[in-house]
């Protein structure tokens, strides 16, 4: 593939980058570098490091931390780590913070490894486990008092519950790639099981990592298409894992109201309120967590419960769920621009939150986005971008979107009077995911081949005479109808390229029990809705991960339609029953997509306006 004819960085003349500038200075958004590590703490000390020691919670369980702090006498602000997966892990990170002058703990979460309780990934001993980590951390005779957390992934999960529960010697969280709540990504999505979160739970069923041999997770399971058969409740004993307590509350309480995932949820105004804490949050466009960071930034501007906590900052980079680690995606490169010193940037971070150095770090914009197509980075005020105009694209059709083959249109003219669309779902044939390799969403992989098919309705627009720049949260509105009692709405973004490539960009998806508008969010915790067989409904998806996106002109911008991408989501059966999980039967689903003057389903863009 050759970058430049797409995704890569194109050129364009003075003139037209000075109107660009222009109008993206006027709307508080402009170009920049990426976010500046600048001035930080240089690496000069020799760093101790005290293995395995235990550090007792409230209820008496002690659980098993390694320290790395300087070899001086004194005391130093610390930096906390609390992981499930082996604190041996994150010894280099340790050691790098540690020789910069903070004593960095890492800790073994609550059941893994050689930490004392039983594990269960959402058990609220989490919480206050991490109160009385930083408490118990800030009382260290090598400790100033000041204490800070970061981390990736489950470890962003630990920092926010930890930050609702507003110890008093926390003072700033750096969480990476942190996912939201549980019913908006994982091990749900709008109503929907991720797959890989079965994987997950597998590898974590003991204390110490678990492989049932061939396929089980060590990365992602290679034969889902055999393994993820109903009833899906019985998934640890298909996969042969060690049968858990919490795998079947996962499956049993499949709403948000269930009380096993309500007393550990975080993302409520009440939980936000108990925000004391300014938070730096990092994320990339291909991140399979990724709605969890600009919905952390968006309420903490809103909810949080000081001045400090109310002016968060977030990064998003040209990155997947390991971020900064490759400037190339999917044989797309980004460029050298595409990699920053992030590790500086957060050492900055905590040279002032933690150690008072000022630095200038809470003068930087608040928001790093990175431009896929253009290659480099904007700066702004807010999230999303000032200036952004949300702009609507109609469906349209004679009725014959099936596959990439077909008539469906994509324009910002509402419709009129135009036939419905129809397809088949057949749970035994579902529509492959094509843009996953191995679970991980890993870039702008090309999907096209997906698009042949007869169950996928497609709507592109006609090519384009200009760059059409499209950044941040999209959302769709569709007006749908199903023969079954229940079944899924999956809808993905594309940029296509003259050859027909068509690039992945963004998906959405909802199961249809979840459409209830009144309960649509994440403040608002999803209720199964009954349908109506051949009844049209409204439906609201929100994209769980926007784009940061220049469709460049002769590309086209395509949206994608069905109802499922396998195996990235478990496949709804299309049952009349609650819970999906104890189906033992497929059932066929006739779709109907209607796009009339009476129901317009459309796809709300945000785009990033280019002076004419």
């Amino acid at each position: 593939m050759n970058s430049d004819s797409h995704f890569g960085t194109r050129r364009s003349d003075v003139v037209r980058c000075c109107a660009l500038l222009l109008i993206s200075t006027l709307s508080s958004t402009v170009w920049a570098q990426p976010p500046q590590a600048g001035e930080y703490s240089p690496a000069v000390y020799e760093v101790v490091e005290e293995l395995n020691r235990k550090a007792p919670m409230r209820d008496g369980v002690e659980l098993t931390i390694d320290i790395f702090r300087p070899q001086e006498e004194g005391r130093f602000p610390a930096i906390l780590l609390q992981t499930p997966y082996n604190k041996n892990g994150a010894v280099p990170r340790a050691r790098k913070f540690a020789a910069r002058g903070f004593v960095v703990i890492n800790v073994d979460s609550r059941g893994r490894f050689d930490s004392g309780g039983d594990w269960d990934p959402f058990s609220p001993h989490h919480k206050t486990d991490g109160y009385d980590l930083v408490e118990w951390v800030a009382d260290r005779e090598w400790c100033n008092g000041n204490v800070g957390t970061y981390g990736l992934s489950y470890m962003g999960w630990t920092q926010w519950w930890t930050a609702t529960q507003a110890p008093p010697s926390l003072k700033a969280i750096v969480p990476e790639v942190a996912p939201p709540d549980h019913f908006y990504n994982c091990p749900y999505q709008n109503g929907i099981f991720v797959c890989w979160m079965m994987d997950w739970a597998g590898a974590l069923s003991d204390r110490l990592p678990y492989s049932a041999g061939p396929g089980a997770y060590g990365g992602f399971a290679v034969n889902r298409e055999e393994a993820y058969q109903l009833p899906y409740i019985d998934f640890d004993k298909t996969r042969n894992y060690k049968p858990t307590t919490w795998w079947r509350k996962w499956i049993e309480q499949n709403t948000a109201e269930g009380e096993y995932w309500k007393a550990i949820a975080y993302q409520t105004p009440e939980s936000y309120q108990n925000v004391t804490v300014p938070s730096l949050a990092i994320t990339g466009w291909f991140d399979a967590d990724f709605v969890g960071s600009p919905m952390n930034y968006l309420a903490m501007k809103k909810y949080g419960a000081t001045p400090e906590a109310r002016r968060p900052r977030m990064v998003i980079g040209p990155w997947q769920h390991i971020i900064n680690t490759n400037r190339e995606l999917a044989g797309i490169d980004f460029g050298k621009q595409a990699i920053i010193d992030w590790d500086g940037y957060v050492t900055r971070w905590f040279d002032y939150h933690l150690k008072g150095v000022d630095n200038g770090v809470t003068n930087d914009p608040p928001v790093h986005v990175f431009i896929m197509g253009r290659n480099e980075w904007r700066a702004a005020d807010d999230w999303p971008l000032p200036g952004t105009i949300f702009t609507p694209y109609y469906l349209h059709s004679d009725g014959k979107a099936n596959s990439s083959n077909g008539d469906g249109l994509l324009s910002t003219t509402p419709p009129k009077y135009e036939p419905a669309d129809v397809y088949l779902y057949d749970p035994e044939q579902p529509t492959p995911d094509a843009g996953f390799m191995n679970g991980h969403i890993d870039g702008p992989r090309d999907i096209s081949e997906s698009a042949k098919r007869d169950d996928v309705l497609v709507y592109q627009t006609p090519v384009l005479e200009d760059d059409v720049e499209v950044v941040g949260p999209i959302t769709a509105k569709l007006f749908a109808a199903t023969s079954a009692h229940d079944t899924d709405w999956m809808i993905r973004l594309s940029d296509v390229l003259p050859d027909g490539t068509a690039l992945f960009l963004a998906e959405g998806v909802m199961r249809a029990r979840y459409r209830d508008p009144k309960d649509h969010g994440a403040f608002n915790p999803h209720q199964l809705s009954r349908i109506e067989p051949n009844t049209a409904y409204e439906y609201t998806l929100d994209f769980w991960r926007p784009t940061g996106n220049v469709f460049a002109k002769g590309h086209r911008i395509r949206i994608e339609i069905s109802s499922s991408f396998y195996p990235y989501f478990l496949r709804n059966p299309n049952s009349a029953i609650d819970n999906i999980g104890l189906v033992k039967e497929f059932q066929k689903a006739e779709q109907t997509i209607y796009h009339d003057a009476e129901h317009p389903s459309h796809v709300i863009l945000p785009i990033f306006p280019a002076k004419k």
